[in-house]
């Protein structure tokens, strides 16, 4: 039975990429009914979003005196799942996942290690419906639900902005994750994770005197125990970038992001460490101009995907400072 229910979740929780959310937004739990975790990181999903940012990856807001407010709207939709070594699983999957996230940041005057001093904060909600199929000893199981709410909510208690003349953006942080979104180890699907995430981040923009940009974020995520299961996800890297040229108040180009599971998970069903992987690509367009908000829209195919699934992921985010 064991032998069972790890195949079944071999094409189950590997089976979504949480991609979707604003600076920061949930991630999504696949649990395989009462059978112990197998495959990825325990909900088969990048623990904290992915699929973010694109352009100004390195820019933070300007200190102003109420903060900046931000919106993104995502949409993610997969019907494929890759097993450890690339290839495709046949159980008849698919996944949608739809999010409405808010954020707010904001940037002091206040000077640490010569950078500005700022905090922010995430808000996601989740509308996520899919379907799959489990090998049984009485043939294929199929499994279906559905899930909408608050997801896991996002706090950044410190994020430092450097500029460095002629034109190069850094910025640094630590994003905390904590399980508000609603779980249970029995549901096929989940808007939490049930335990705690901090990922360190580092984001930098250089942008050359003809205007083309290259910017990039870098964030490591450190798992918790999930306490409903005794299973502990490994440790993530995720980096996102982008490469375009501004053309007045547009930039243009290209983005996407690498995904990579850097440690074993830990657990019942951990196996081999059950690592995974994706990397995605796609074009995106920024449109700024002073007095006016921040708009920006990607859209993306995943690739290379292992213990992972690959589809298609559009996000449209707009902020702006007050």
């Amino acid at each position: 039975m064991n032998d069972i229910c790890r195949s079944g979740q071999r094409a189950s929780r590997t089976a979504f990429s949480a991609l979707s959310a604003l600076s920061a937004f949930s991630v999504l739990t696949l649990s395989m009914l009462a059978c112990p975790p197998a495959q990825a990181v325990e909900q088969g999903a990048v623990i904290t979003p992915i699929g973010v940012t694109d352009f100004g990856a390195g820019i933070l807001p300007p200190a102003t005196d109420y903060g900046a407010f931000g919106v993104r709207a995502s949409y993610y939709s997969a019907s494929t799942l890759k097993d450890g070594v690339g290839h495709s699983i046949s159980n008849d999957f698919h996944l949608e996942v739809k999010t409405l996230a808010l954020a707010y940041f904001y940037m002091t005057n206040v000077e640490m290690l010569g950078g500005k001093l700022g905090f922010g904060g995430v808000l996601p909600s989740i509308d996520i419906n899919g379907n799959f199929k489990v090998p049984t000893p009485g043939g294929p199981l199929s499994i279906s639900g559905k899930d909408s709410g608050l997801g896991d909510i996002q706090v950044i208690p410190f994020m430092l902005a450097w500029q460095m003349p002629p034109n190069l953006f850094v910025n640094s942080g630590l994003l905390i994750q904590a399980p508000t979104g609603a779980y249970s180890a029995s549901n096929a699907f989940n808007a939490g994770v049930n335990h705690w995430t901090y990922s360190p981040f580092v984001g930098a923009t250089y942008i050359t005197p003809s205007g083309f940009e290259l910017s990039t974020q870098v964030a490591l995520n450190f798992n918790t125990v999930n306490p409903a299961t005794q299973y502990r996800s490994g440790i993530e890297y995720r980096q996102e970038f982008a490469a375009g040229q501004h053309v007045q108040s547009w930039t243009l180009g290209l983005a996407g992001y690498a995904y990579q599971q850097i440690s074993d998970d830990s657990g019942p069903g951990s196996g081999d460490g059950n690592r995974s992987r994706v990397f995605a690509l796609g074009p995106a367009v920024n449109f700024f101009r002073p007095g006016m908000p921040l708009v920006s829209l990607h859209g993306y195919k995943e690739f290379g995907a292992r213990n992972h699934a690959e589809g298609y992921h559009l996000a449209l985010r707009a902020s702006m400072s007050f």
